[in-house]
């Protein structure tokens, strides 16, 4: 660790936290703008989701394999070739004549990125010392939840301002500065250096990852459009999936140097962490798709104002974190964990009362709720699941940490854009049912708009037509408000289902140490 111990920590950190931002920016920055490229690439919503899910999934191809690349090639080394390839990525994504090749350059670029929160990770942990990780989490989660702050307010505002493909050429200068700081500022450990030249390759690994990772975002990508297990091509891609991942299993288990160590899955703790973590990515995705598509489609913001309404939100988590960071040192993480899913429970209950008469603030509170519960959740978790992990296996645990969220955050928003368009058909058939001429609520209300269109001086015939495609109008986005109410209900459920698994979680011994040595 010699060569480290020379650089100032806060210069790693600043050095490491450059990619990882500009990674989770573009995890989120393209939410608000997806009406945008499904008018200009001319693509279905379904089709669209792609440039988030294929993201998602290269991404989650990378991240179990970080640890394992990192001592092939040396992490230094490893984590310039991401940055310039993730650099270049954005740069191609943003001159993307069509629909399918922009898909391609997120999946190079999400690939390129996997591998940069992990390792940003592993090398802070490694950074600071015991009694200081909760403050370091801390930091490095203030970063993370730049990402969504920033991402959504700035990829509305550019969206708006300039073009879509503006959120991707952001990345250019962010890239290039980060390339510069690690070249001067990160070095391979000891233990790295020595390892890299004993280890044999394990193909089988990496191909039944490749297959059984891109397989399952398949199946979520596209069950909803094929009707899920009614498409003989997604049961197809779903035995694909459970028989890659049980060969994984079994070749992870049997190589002696597994490219992801699954192993680790022993330690009760991590287990648990990373349970708790995979449903946690899977409400936040799920919570951060939803919010900005009901602005757009129901309430009609533009991309900039729905924007506005989730960044308040981050802002209350970059607050609370280094306040969580600080009180790891002499508190006990379970606890703080515990509020936060209380508090991400309740932020979704409130939503679910949201309906189309609400105003800005309305749909802001809520978020900040969900904001100050994230904050409570990521930092302590984050510290107390990689608590007991070796440092050799630090660059391994961090990967499937986020490996998990990612999977999690899929999953999310695969269920909920499936459920959201089950939900819209199930209101608007049991709405439909009300709207009759001898319903003496709907005859007020269709005589009230046909008498306001003749007086602008439409014809009568023309007003009776168009005052039927106003109230059908109404109807459905009555429905769509319904529907999305139902679904904040059921991710509100998802956060209090996880707090039983907090009793497995052991609690670092570090913490202790922390609270005497103050």
């Amino acid at each position: 660790m010699s060569a480290d111990k020379t650089i100032n920590k806060w210069l790693i950190t600043i050095t490491v936290m450059l990619p990882a931002i500009m990674e989770i920016i573009d995890t989120s920055v393209a939410n608000v703008a997806l009406p945008h490229m499904q008018g200009s690439l001319n693509a279905g919503t379904d089709e669209v989701t792609w440039v988030l899910t294929s993201y998602l999934v290269a991404n989650a191809v990378i991240l179990p394999m970080t640890g394992w690349l990192s001592r092939v090639f040396g992490r230094k080394r490893f984590l310039m070739t991401c940055i310039v390839l993730f650099t270049l990525a954005s740069l191609l994504c943003g001159a993307s004549p069509n629909l399918a090749t922009l898909i391609f350059f997120r999946i190079l670029q999400g690939a390129a990125g996997g591998a940069l929160i992990p390792i940003s990770q592993a090398i802070l942990m490694e950074t600071f010392p015991p009694h200081q990780r909760g403050m370091a989490m801390a930091i490095f989660g203030v970063g993370a939840m730049f990402g969504p702050i920033v991402g959504p307010a700035l990829g509305g505002w550019i969206t708006d301002n300039m073009s879509w493909r503006w959120i991707f050429y952001i990345n250019l200068p962010i890239g290039i500065i980060a390339m510069v700081m690690c070249a001067f500022f990160i070095f391979d450990p000891d233990y790295l250096r020595q390892k890299a030249s004993a280890l044999k390759i394990d193909y089988w690994g990496i191909f039944l990852l490749v297959v059984s990772m891109g397989s399952l975002q398949v199946v979520l990508d596209k069950g909803q459009q094929e009707d899920w297990l009614n498409s003989p091509f997604i049961i197809t891609f779903s035995i694909i999936t459970i028989v890659s991942l049980i060969a994984l299993v079994w070749v992870e288990l049997a190589h002696k140097h597994p490219i992801i160590n699954l192993r680790l899955f022993k330690n009760v703790s991590f287990s648990a962490g990373n349970l708790i973590m995979f449903v946690v990515g899977f409400a936040l995705y799920s919570s951060i798709m939803l919010i900005p598509l009901f602005l757009q489609n129901l309430m009609g913001y533009s991309a900039t104002d729905a924007g506005m309404v989730m960044a308040p939100g981050g802002i209350a988590t970059l607050i609370t974190m280094p306040l969580v960071g600080a009180a790891l040192a002499s508190r006990d993480g379970r606890k703080i964990i515990f509020f936060g899913l209380l508090l991400g429970a309740t932020s979704m209950f409130i939503m679910q009362g949201l309906n189309l008469q609400g105003a800005f603030w309305n749909y802001t509170w809520p978020r900040i709720v969900l904001g100050f519960g994230l904050a409570m959740i990521f930092v302590p978790l984050t510290t107390v699941t990689l608590a007991s992990i070796s440092r050799e296996e630090m660059g391994n645990a961090t990967g499937m940490f986020s490996l998990l969220r990612n999977i999690g955050g899929s999953i999310g928003i695969a269920i909920a854009a499936t459920l959201l368009t089950r939900y819209q058909q199930f209101y608007q058939t049991s709405l439909v049912a009300n709207v009759n001429p001898y319903n003496p609520v709907w005859q007020m209300r269709f005589e009230g708009l046909k008498q306001a269109l003749v007086s602008k001086g439409i014809t009568a015939s023309e007003a009776d037509t168009k005052a039927l495609g106003m109230m059908y109008g109404a109807v459905r986005q009555q429905a769509g408000a319904l529907a999305f109410n139902r679904i904040f209900f059921i991710i509100g459920l998802a956060f209090l289902i996880i707090i039983p698994l907090l009793f497995l979680l052991k609690r670092p011994s570090h913490a202790e140490e922390g609270s005497t040595g103050h």
